[in-house]
């Protein structure tokens, strides 16, 4: 098989050639198809997360085909279609996972990060934590429901009832929330870099009632806010947006630091909360709906070869959407 591996925190990856793996008990061996790039892949490969297995294959949003199933594997079969996403493994007997909460795992695998991922031609993952893709829709189109698609989904359900709801760094994630809420008949108000009036209109193409830039305050005041952009000081200004009782969501795995801000921004009983990862029913729920609201992903391909480069162009925002790599 051949991988792009990470050797050391803020290195280009390097291409090699390694010996085929085989699944271990509970695992599956997938022939990766596509495997979308994210920017929890941009953080570890910076160094923003810290405690990574090196060397290292990143990706955590691969769509493959079963090739080879370990001992006492039932549930999938060689020749399915899965999608393997960045929770790959958990306890099953600590406090959280006892109670519903496996997202917050005290003993988390992590694809891409803790555990070789997709940047690959192969990749091993749990059976439990392998979704069924079906046949319908392409490789490249769904790999980014596997992250954008379910940490969205799962920012998303932070909001509870929320019929204006801001979207903060449209990117992977909230080009895909965005239908989402569209199908649900709410409001969505999209909030970009000052000047991209670029991603300005892709955001009004897929139903954003307003966009402009993160420092712009919307027409009406805002029931919730989502963030997914890396950037501490979208806090406070989100907090700026919401109406009393508001809340506002973090949606990202790292965020630079949040500068102070007025306690006045956050009285009213508004909120701040962050998301962790995502739980196997999260996946479920969203996998089985995301074909009903018929989804669009935009995205654009690069070879397995060129992942460097697509992790450049995703740091500094060179296309609308979501970069998939394919081998």
């Amino acid at each position: 098989m051949y991988a792009m591996r990470l050797h050391s925190p803020r290195t280009p990856l390097q291409w090699e050639e390694l010996p085929d793996p085989t699944p271990g008990p509970g695992q599956i061996r997938v022939k990766v198809l596509a495997c979308g790039v994210c920017r929890t892949d941009l953080h570890v490969v910076d160094g923003d997360l810290t405690h990574p297995k090196l060397p290292v294959t990143p990706g955590h949003e691969i769509i493959g085909r079963v090739d080879m199933l370990g001992s006492g594997v039932t549930s999938l079969q060689v020749g399915q279609r899965v999608g393997i996403p960045w929770l790959g493994h958990t306890c099953g007997h600590c406090p959280y996972c006892v109670s519903d909460h496996e997202n917050l795992c005290d003993h988390p695998v992590f694809t891409g990060y803790t555990r070789d991922g997709g940047y690959a031609t192969m990749a091993v993952a749990d059976a439990h934590f392998a979704f069924p893709m079906g046949e319908e829709g392409s490789d490249v189109s769904l790999a980014p429901l596997l992250c954008a698609g379910l940490i969205g989904w799962r920012s998303l359900s932070k909001t509870g009832n929320a019929q204006k709801v801001g979207l903060y760094g449209f990117g992977a994630a909230a080009h895909i929330i965005a239908q989402v809420l569209v199908w649900q008949k709410r409001e969505v108000y999209a909030f970009t870099r000052s000047g991209d009036t670029k991603t300005q209109d892709f955001a009004r193409s897929l139903g954003a009632k307003w966009a402009g830039g993160s420092n712009d305050l919307p027409p009406e005041p805002l029931d919730a806010a989502i963030i997914f952009a890396p950037d501490g000081a979208l806090v406070p200004a989100a907090l700026k947006t919401l109406r009393k009782g508001g809340r506002v969501v973090c949606a990202g795995i790292h965020m630079s630091e949040i500068p102070a801000f007025s306690y006045d921004s956050l009285w009213e009983e508004r909120e701040i909360v962050s998301v962790a990862n995502l739980t196997r029913e999260d996946g479920l729920d969203f996998l089985s709906l995301a074909p009903r609201i018929g989804i669009h992903t935009t995205t654009t391909t690069y070879a397995l070869k060129d992942a460097n480069t697509a992790l450049d162009d995703l740091r500094h925002g060179r296309f609308d959407g979501a970069a998939v790599l394919v081998p």
